[in-house]
């Protein structure tokens, strides 16, 4: 049964044993944590704080690599991690070691002295801790959830603030209306501090503007401000007195040259850029699992391979993910008319039949199945939803066995689109080492 800690992890067991998971949003007990620590949030390199619904993970792959190719070194915190822990945390451009992660643990547990915080916020508090015991050029740092009283909340005077699309998700903590949820996202804005944000539906943009304004925030906002789009198979980015001309970004599909026009920007707004227009070339190079990648090895890349098709796995999860998606792998069918499948398991919580719908155009018939999770949705219920949204839809055993029979459908070589979200994206993952992110 796939083990989202590993073995290896055991040190994560111990985490997740002695501090809930439950989510409770707030900053007061992080921030009571890195205080006994003698605050390393304050020790850090410049740090650019990433938020938003979708595309959060993607730029802040996009930052990294552009900020690599200058020859910088960049600390990273992400989350969730889909296969091993490490993956949350790179130290420098290097995931944290098992040895580093138990002796960091000793530490902060103990300044902890039992007293009550969650697992993700004393993850956070490690991550700070290990960047700031290690010098570096730069901090990117992911948002886990909602922005303003995330974990990661903790930045006086952060280099940039970043926003990403926000569309409705996690509509159980941040929701329901959309301007709740941009308002907790618009959180991470610090007065005086510059904002990049990607380009937004009207009503979110008119909370992350109004929140700028009371801040005296500089905000750069996609499509009013600067632009990014694709030209002749390459990015363009416009802003406010250079335009950039850069080759495509790494990550398929059209979306993705929106989130890489937002690394860029927001590179270009760092107060004191050591980077060189020629790094920005770095989008080129960025890597970023579970994001429309071509699984090639493990074994169902193995099975796809014998029938002469095509294997993708994304953990995108909402409806904004869902139209994303639908593009690429419409891009996909347009090259050469094959047919699309799609295997899929989600969150019982999730809008299934809103990430069902934009596929149905591509006329793609759905394998759905389930994961190592008591909040899994059931098969049947996926079924529901993806019919509800005009697809075909059958229940299957395993993820294995949803790309057997979309692979074994009649017809040319499909294309195979493993999603749904994260979690199923790491439980695919680990089933090979070959697999594994690093």
């Amino acid at each position: 049964m796939y083990d989202p800690i590993r073995a290896s992890d055991a040190v994560i067991q111990r985490l997740r044993a002695n501090h809930p998971s439950l989510i409770d949003l707030t900053t007061g007990r992080t921030e009571r944590l890195l205080a006994a620590l003698d605050h390393p949030e304050r020790k850090l390199p410049p740090v650019i704080h990433v938020a938003g619904t979708n595309g959060k993970g993607s730029t802040t792959a996009y930052l990294r690599a552009i900020g690599e190719a200058a020859g910088l070194k960049v600390h990273v915190l992400t989350s969730p991690h889909l296969v091993r822990f490490a993956e949350r945390i790179r130290i420098a451009g290097t995931l944290i070691t098992d040895e580093r992660l138990e002796a960091l643990t000793e530490e902060i547990e103990a300044a902890n002295a039992g007293q009550p915080i969650s697992f993700f916020e004393i993850t956070t508090v490690l991550a700070l801790k290990a960047f700031a015991d290690t010098p570096a050029d730069l901090c990117v740092i992911e948002v886990g959830l909602g922005g303003r009283f995330d974990a990661t909340n903790v930045f006086e005077a952060p280099a940039v603030s970043v926003i990403t699309p926000v569309d409705y998700d996690h509509l159980e903590f941040l929701g329901p209306e959309i301007e709740k949820i941009a308002w907790e996202k618009a959180g991470i804005i610090k007065a005086g501090r510059p904002v990049v944000s990607a380009r937004q539906m009207v009503e979110v943009a008119q909370v992350i503007e109004a929140e700028a304004e009371k801040l005296g925030a500089p905000l750069l906002m996609m499509g009013r401000d600067y632009d990014a789009w694709e030209e002749r198979g390459r990015l363009l980015v416009q802003m406010p007195d250079q335009l950039f001309d850069l080759p495509a970004p790494s990550l398929f599909g059209g979306h993705q040259f929106d989130n890489a026009g937002l690394a860029v920007a927001t590179i270009a707004t760092l107060p004191a850029p050591k980077l060189d227009e020629a790094a920005l070339d770095g989008v080129a190079r960025a890597i970023w699992p579970a994001r429309f990648q071509r699984l090639r090895k493990g074994p169902l890349g193995k099975l796809a391979e014998a029938r002469g098709s095509d294997l993708w796995l994304d953990g995108g999860h909402n409806p904004h993910a869902g139209r994303a998606l639908a593009e690429a792998a419409g891009r996909l069918v347009a090259r050469d008319g094959r047919p699309l499948g799609l295997v899929s398991a989600m969150f019982a919580r999730k809008d299934a039949r809103g990430f069902f719908a934009p596929f149905a155009a591509l006329k793609p018939t759905v394998y759905a199945t389930t994961f190592d999770s008591p909040n899994a949705a059931q098969p049947a219920e996926i079924v529901e939803a993806a019919r509800a949204a005009g697809l075909d839809a059958v229940v299957v055993e395993s993820v294995e066995a949803g790309v057997k029979a979309a692979l074994a459908a009649p017809g040319p070589a499909p294309h195979v689109l493993v999603c749904g979200g994260l979690h199923f994206a790491g439980e695919v993952l680990a089933l090979s080492p070959e697999t594994w992110p690093t």
